[in-house]
């Protein structure tokens, strides 16, 4: 290994694994659009196969960090801002279950069981660094909703996988400790000082978690009904994950800004608000919903392209392996 290859690999940035939560999110985002939207773009699969590389890539290159940097992997874990994104790795696990389960179903289950117990593992440490360590407030950010919220997705595809009862374990800590973090950040938001602004992509993940519970809520309603039903806790989810989009969309000001890797943050929650636009427009068959849907798939799609060549442009001089 030369030396500019082992000092990138030492500064190899876990939130990374973001890139994958992103590019899943928008796979899966235009194979729902074409299974339940009547599409035929064919783009989910390829881009499958892709990102499913990319993460095996990634996780190599993360693994031979901590064989040959453990103290800057140790040094990233102990992190108030970057340990929050180690469970990103666990999610992308069961994003790409989730991918994969039609095409793929042993794969996916396989891939579940991996992501599923590690999640769990990483909400454990993390509760118990919260509840152990003096947090400074300076250092929360909507990251936090990364360990513990991410439960939330765990029931999207293990109500095809494991027993029901799983499903509503994992739901039920995301959604209570949703609503518990959620009170905690906004008051971070609103009575402290602005995020940096490296982490103001992460307002973002904000989106993410009513987007996410709304599908969960329908596919765990559907076990006992048989087909999806929007009923009006399914409507508190999704109408508060669209008017949380909406403000960041409201708050949006052009301006020339420097790349960091946090940018991978406005990925998923556009695809998880993308995918929860899809699931209602398939379950209401209206028309706006309809639009909607197709407005935000194409929406999240450019964010994508664009915050995969600034990441490209950004790598290829030298900016995203480097010291914080």
């Amino acid at each position: 290994m030369t030396k500019c290859a082992e000092s990138r690999l030492r500064f190899l940035p876990i939130p990374l694994f973001g890139s994958v939560m992103g590019l899943v999110g928008l796979a899966v985002a235009w194979m729902r659009y074409d299974e339940f939207l009547g599409g035929d773009a064919g783009l989910g699969g390829p881009l499958r196969w892709a990102v499913t590389a990319w993460f095996a890539f990634l996780t190599l290159a993360y693994l031979a960090k901590a064989v040959f940097h453990f103290d800057a992997v140790l040094e990233e874990f102990r992190h108030p801002v970057r340990s929050n994104f180690f469970p990103a790795f666990s999610i992308c696990f069961l994003l790409l279950s989730i991918a994969w389960l039609n095409a793929a179903p042993a794969a996916a289950q396989v891939m579940w069981w991996v992501g599923a117990p590690m999640h769990l593992l990483f909400t454990l440490v993390s509760l118990s660094n919260w509840l152990d360590k003096k947090v400074k407030i300076q250092t929360l950010n909507p990251a936090w909703f990364i360990p513990v919220v991410g439960n939330i997705l765990i029931p999207v595809a293990g109500v095809k996988i494991a027993h029901p009862d799983i499903s509503w374990f994992f739901f039920s800590i995301g959604l209570i400790y949703w609503v518990a973090l959620f009170t905690i950040v906004l008051e971070r938001l609103v009575f402290h000082d602005p995020l940096p602004a490296k982490l103001k992509p992460t307002l973002f993940i904000l989106v993410a978690p009513p987007a996410v519970a709304f599908i969960a809520w329908v596919k765990l309603n559907a076990l006992e009904t048989g087909h999806p039903v929007l009923d009006n806790a399914g409507r508190l989810l999704y109408f508060f994950g669209m008017f949380t989009l909406l403000l960041l969309f409201f708050r949006i000001r052009p301006r020339k800004t420097t790349f960091f890797v946090s940018w991978w943050a406005y990925t998923f929650p556009m695809a998880a608000a993308t995918l929860s636009t899809i699931l209602m427009a398939h379950i209401t068959k209206l028309d706006f919903y309809h639009n909607l849907a197709i407005g935000l798939l194409i929406a999240t799609t450019v964010v994508n392209i664009i915050v995969l060549f600034a990441t490209l442009r950004a790598a290829i001089k030298g900016e995203v392996c480097v010291p914080e």
